[in-house]
C-alpha cells in the first residue's frame, strides 16, 4: 500500500479514483505548523534557528496519516507544485520523521500541472526527492516576514498609536497606493483646447481631422491653452480651403496575448468579469481541483499559481486542433508560437493557465458550473484558444490635410483603422484593447493627394489634464508585478491584508489609502525608507529566487538583510514622539493642509485665530489640534473637514421647519448627524450615518432624509398594515408590524420603494418564526469527511458562520461566505473543536466508542448534555488566560506578508 499525501479532500478524493487500489490518499489541509506567534520563533543570535509548532487543527490529521504511515510500502507526497507545496511536502516529512512514522519506507515527490488522469498518472512514473532549493526559498522568505513583521510591527505601536502591522510586501504595497494619492493631491490641472474640422470628399463623405500643425510648427494635444488662441484658429480655419496634401496607407498586425498568469487573469478578471483577485483565485481551485462531468470528477484547468506562459507541446497541438476544427485552417499560423516572460523575477517551473482539454468549450461546461465558474473558465479558455491563432491583419490609413487663408497655413491631420482579417480578434480581446474599438471600426472615404474638400463645421472644446488614477486592484496587481514587488500567488493576500489592517478602502472599485494607512507609510518612508523602497524589495525578490535555484546560500540573505534592518529599529527606540510627529507633518501637508480656495492660511486655527494647526497624537491615534493648547482645545479628524468646529462639528445648515441647526459630528461610536443641542436636560434628535455613506457626501438635504427616519413607505398588499423604514442599532431595517428585516448591500435606506420591502419581509418570515433562537438553514457544503453530518454556512445576528452539529464557527472578515468551501469550512470547525472541546464530545462517566461520540456532534448530541456544560464552565479562567495574548496573536498576523 502506497499512502499519497495531498492537500485537499477534494483532491484527495479524485485521485483516490485515478490511482485505485494499492493507493490510499489523504488530505493535510494546506499547512500543518507555523512559526508561534512569540519572539523567538525565528533566532537570529542562533543563526536564524526556527521553531515550528504543530497547528492544533492539524494535530489529529497528522496522527492519521503517520498511523497511515506506519502500515505502509511508501510513502509519495503530491502536493501543489510551487514553493508552498514543496514546503508543505517538507513539514508532512519532518513532523511523520519526529513521529518515527517514516522507517524503511520509500519517500518519494511528485508533482502534476493539472488534476486529470493522465497527468496524475505520468506524475507518477517520474518521482522525485523534495527540492531543498525550493524549501530553502520558502525558509528565507517565511523568515524575512516573521522579522520584518515581529520587529517593526512593536515599533508602530509604540511610536504610532493606532498603527496595526507592517509588512515585508504589504508596506510595499501600501506605498504605492499612498504615492499615487499623494499625486492626486499635488496635481495641478492645466488647460488646453481640441480644435477638430468636420470635412467631407467632393462626394459627400464626412470625416473628422484634427488640428496638428501651423506654419511649419507642430501642434500637440497641449499646445493650444487659451479660449483666446482656440478662438483664433476657429477662425482661420471657418475662412480657409481644404484640400489633401497626401494620404498613407500602412498595413498593420496585431498577435495575440500569451496564455494567463496567475497575474494576467487576476488583472484581466477584474476588467473583464468585474472579480476581486482573492475571488479569481478561489473560483480557479475550484476549477483546477476539478467538477463533475457525467459521473467523473476533472480538472479543467491547470496550476492556477504560476509565472509561466509557456504550454506544453501537447497541449499547444491540441490547442492548435481545436482551432483548425472550430474555425478553420485560415486562423492557424503556419507554425506554433512561443511566448516568454517579460515579468521580472519570474518562476517559470510550470506552464501558463491553460484548459486540461481545450476541446472541452465553455458552452459544453455551462451546465456543469456555477455562473462564476462558467465566466471564469471562459475567458481561461478564449484566452488559451486565441494565443495560438492567426495575428489580426490591420490598414491604418493617415490623411495629411492642408487648410489655407489670408497666407496662413494649417496642418489637419485624419486617421483610421480598418481590420481587413480579424484572427484572433475573432475570439478575445484583452481588456485595454476595448479602447481601440472605436479606432478599429473607423474608416476614412477614399481621397487622393491634390483633391479639395468642403468645410462642414469647425469645433473647439475646452479640456483639463486628469491628474493620474487611482489603482484598481487590477492594476495595482500589474504594477508590482511590473517593479518586481512579492510574488503573484502572494498578491490577493496582500490586498486582503491592506483592506483588513483598514489601511486602505475600496470606492468604486479604487483603492483608496485611509488614514491610517497615510500615517503608517510616512512613518517607513521617514524612518525606514529603504525598506519600503521598490528596488530594494525587487532586488530581496531577486535573492530568494537565487535561493529557489541553489545558487547562493539562503541564510546569508537573511544576515546580510538583517544586519542592517536590526541596526535601523534601534535607532527608532530613541526617537521622540515630537521627532516622528514633525516628520509626518512634513511628508503630509497636501493631505492634512490643502489650500484653501480663499487663499487663507490652511494651518491658521478657526477657532483663536492665531494658533498654528498641526499634527498630533494621542491615546486613540493620530489628529489635528491647535498650537495654543490648552487655551485653544480646538482639534479636528485628519480626514476631517477644515471648516468643522473645535469639537469636531461640522454645520451644515438649519431645518426650515424647527429652525434648528443640522450638524455633523464625530462621535465614540463614529459620525452621526445631530438636530439642535440639548435642551433642559433632553437629547436631541440624532441619526447615524448608513453604510457605505460618506460623512464628506452628506448634504443638508440627505441629512434632513435621515434625521425625519423612521419614513413610511406604503402599506402591505396583504394586511394593509403600514411598511416603515428606518436605522437601528444593527443598521438600516423595515418594520411591518412585529416583523423587521435588515437591508442588505445595495438597499438605500432612503429609496427603498414598496415591493423590495415586501421581498425583503417575505424573505424573513421564510426563514422562520421562531423569534430569536430560528435561523435560516443556510447552505450544505457537504459532510465532514471524519466526523460525519452536514456541514452549512448560515447568516447570523453577528455576520456569517459555519455550523456542524453544535459547533457554530465564525467565518474571517475577508472570507466570502458564498465562496467558501467544504475543506475552509472544516477547518474553521476543527479551530472551534479544538478551543471548546466540549462542544463535540459530551463528557460522560464511562468513555464512549469514537464513533458513537462522532454521531453524537453530527446529531447535535443527546438530552445528556448537562455534565458537558458544567466542565466548559469550569475553563472560564483558561479563557482569561488566552484573552490575555491576543497581542502575539495581532504580531503573528503581522508578519504575513
Amino acid at each position: 500500500m502506497q499512502v499519497v499525501i495531498v492537500e485537499s479532500p477534494a483532491k484527495a478524493k479524485t485521485i483516490n479514483k485515478y490511482l485505485g487500489p494499492g493507493y490510499e490518499v489523504i488530505a493535510s489541509y494546506g499547512h500543518i505548523r507555523d512559526l508561534p506567534s512569540k519572539d523567538g520563533s525565528v533566532d537570529p543570535e542562533a543563526d536564524f534557528r526556527m521553531l515550528w509548532e504543530v497547528d492544533p487543527k492539524a494535530q489529529k490529521r497528522l496522527n492519521e496519516i503517520a498511523k497511515a504511515v506506519k502500515g505502509a510500502d511508501g510513502l509519495i507526497l503530491a502536493t501543489d507544485p510551487d514553493r508552498e507545496g514543496e514546503a508543505i511536502s517538507w513539514h508532512v516529512l519532518e513532523v511523520l520523521r519526529e513521529k518515527k512514522a517514516i522507517k524503511d519506507q520509500k519517500v518519494e515527490r511528485v508533482v502534476f500541472n493539472a488534476i486529470t488522469k493522465q497527468a496524475v498518472l505520468d506524475a507518477m512514473k517520474a518521482p522525485r526527492a523534495i527540492d531543498v532549493a525550493l524549501v530553502d526559498a520558502y525558509l528565507a522568505r517565511r523568515a524575512l516576514d516573521y522579522l520584518v513583521g515581529f520587529t517593526l510591527s512593536p515599533v508602530l505601536w509604540r511610536k504610532l498609536p493606532g498603527a496595526r502591522s507592517a509588512g515585508r510586501v504589504q508596506s510595499v504595497a501600501l506605498r504605492l497606493v499612498c504615492d499615487r494619492e499623494r499625486e492626486i493631491e499635488l496635481f495641478q490641472a492645466r488647460e488646453y483646447w481640441s480644435i477638430v474640422a468636420q470635412l467631407a470628399t467632393p462626394r459627400g463623405d464626412a470625416f473628422e481631422a484634427r488640428l496638428s500643425g501651423a506654419d511649419g510648427k507642430k501642434i500637440t494635444r497641449l499646445s493650444v491653452g487659451t479660449a483666446e488662441e482656440a478662438a483664433a484658429f476657429r477662425a482661420a480655419l471657418d475662412s480657409a480651403a481644404f484640400s489633401v496634401r497626401g494620404v498613407e496607407a500602412k498595413p498593420m498586425r496585431r498577435n495575440p496575448q500569451p496564455p494567463f498568469t496567475t497575474s494576467t487573469l487576476q488583472q484581466e478578471a477584474s476588467r473583464k468579469l468585474g472579480l476581486a483577485p482573492a475571488r479569481t483565485m478561489q473560483i480557479a481551485q475550484r476549477l483546477y481541483e476539478g467538477v463533475d462531468i457525467g459521473g467523473e470528477t476533472v480538472g479543467l484547468i491547470t496550476y492556477m499559481r504560476t509565472d509561466g506562459v509557456d504550454m506544453a507541446p501537447e497541449a499547444v497541438a491540441a490547442t492548435r486542433a481545436a482551432i483548425s476544427a472550430q474555425f478553420g485552417p485560415r486562423y492557424l499560423p503556419g507554425a506554433p508560437r512561443k511566448y516568454t516572460t517579460k515579468a521580472k523575477n519570474a518562476q517559470e517551473a510550470h506552464e501558463a493557465i491553460r484548459p486540461t482539454d481545450p476541446t472541452r468549450r465553455p458552452r459544453d461546461m455551462a451546465r456543469h458550473l456555477d455562473a462564476e465558474q462558467a465566466r471564469l473558465y471562459e475567458l481561461i479558455w478564449t484566452r488559451t484558444v486565441a494565443s495560438q491563432m492567426e495575428s489580426a491583419e490591420l490598414e491604418r490609413t493617415t490623411a495629411d490635410i492642408i487648410a489655407r487663408a489670408a497666407g496662413k497655413e494649417l496642418e489637419l491631420t485624419a486617421t483610421g483603422t480598418v481590420v481587413k482579417f480579424d484572427g484572433f480578434l475573432t475570439l478575445y480581446r484583452e481588456g485595454k484593447d476595448d479602447e481601440d474599438d472605436d479606432e478599429e471600426s473607423r474608416r476614412l472615404p477614399a481621397m487622393t493627394a491634390g483633391e479639395s474638400l468642403d468645410k462642414r463645421e469647425i469645433v473647439t472644446e475646452q479640456h483639463f489634464t486628469e491628474p493620474p488614477p487611482r489603482y484598481s486592484e487590477a492594476s495595482l496587481v500589474k504594477r508590482m508585478e511590473e517593479l518586481g514587488i512579492g510574488r503573484p500567488s502572494t498578491y490577493a493576500a496582500v490586498l486582503a491584508v491592506l483592506r483588513d489592517r483598514e489601511y486602505v478602502k475600496l470606492e468604486k472599485k479604487r483603492l483608496v489609502p485611509e488614514d491610517k494607512g497615510r500615517l503608517v507609510t510616512a512613518f517607513l518612508q521617514s524612518f525606514f525608507k529603504k525598506y519600503v523602497e521598490y528596488d530594494f524589495t525587487a532586488d530581496l525578490e531577486e535573492k530568494l529566487d537565487e535561493v529557489s535555484a541553489a545558487e547562493i546560500d539562503w541564510k546569508q540573505v537573511l544576515r546580510d538583510f538583517w544586519g542592517d534592518f536590526s541596526l535601523a529599529v534601534d535607532a527608532t527606540k530613541e526617537l521622540r514622539v515630537s521627532q516622528v510627529l514633525d516628520a509626518l507633518d512634513e511628508i503630509l501637508t497636501a493631505h492634512l493642509f490643502p489650500p484653501k480656495e480663499d487663499g487663507t492660511d490652511p494651518r491658521l486655527c478657526p477657532t483663536c485665530g492665531t494658533g498654528r494647526l498641526s499634527l498630533k497624537m494621542g491615546k486613540f491615534g493620530a489628529f489635528i489640534g491647535c498650537s495654543n493648547y490648552p487655551e485653544c482645545r480646538y482639534t479636528r479628524p485628519l480626514s476631517g473637514d477644515a471648516e468643522a468646529g473645535g469639537d469636531g462639528v461640522r454645520k451644515l445648515g438649519v431645518d426650515p421647519e424647527t429652525n434648528l441647526e443640522v450638524t455633523l459630528r464625530d462621535g465614540r461610536f463614529g459620525t452621526y448627524l445631530q438636530l439642535g443641542e440639548a435642551v433642559d436636560g433632553e437629547k436631541p434628535k440624532r441619526s447615524s450615518l448608513p453604510k457605505g455613506l460618506a460623512p464628506a457626501d452628506v448634504d443638508l438635504e440627505k441629512a434632513l432624509a435621515l434625521l425625519a427616519l423612521p419614513r413610511p413607505i406604503g402599506t402591505h398588499p396583504e394586511d394593509g398594515q403600514p411598511i416603515l423604514a428606518g436605522i437601528g442599532r444593527f443598521g438600516p431595517y423595515i418594520q411591518h408590524g412585529k416583523v423587521y428585516a435588515n437591508l442588505e448591500a445595495g438597499d438605500d435606506i432612503l429609496a427603498i420603494g414598496l415591493n423590495r420591502a415586501v421581498v425583503l419581509l417575505a424573505e424573513k418570515q421564510a426563514k422562520g418564526r421562531g423569534g430569536r433562537g430560528a435561523a435560516a438553514p443556510g447552505r450544505t457544503l457537504g459532510d465532514h469527511p471524519t466526523e460525519g453530518g452536514a456541514i452549512t454556512v448560515r447568516a447570523g445576528r453577528f455576520g456569517p458562520y459555519v455550523n456542524h452539529g453544535k459547533i457554530n464557527a465564525t467565518l474571517p472578515k475577508a472570507q466570502d461566505p458564498d465562496a467558501l468551501t467544504l475543506e475552509q469550512a472544516v477547518v474553521l470547525i476543527e479551530a472551534k473543536a479544538a478551543a471548546n472541546p466540549s462542544a463535540r464530545k459530551p463528557a460522560r462517566k464511562s468513555s464512549p466508542s469514537k464513533s458513537s461520540a462522532s454521531k453524537s456532534a453530527a446529531d447535535g448530541g443527546t438530552e445528556k448534555k448537562a455534565p458537558a456544560k458544567k466542565a466548559a464552565a469550569k475553563k472560564a479562567p483558561a479563557k482569561k488566560a488566552a484573552a490575555k495574548k491576543a497581542p502575539a496573536k495581532t504580531a503573528k498576523a503581522a508578519g504575513e506578508g
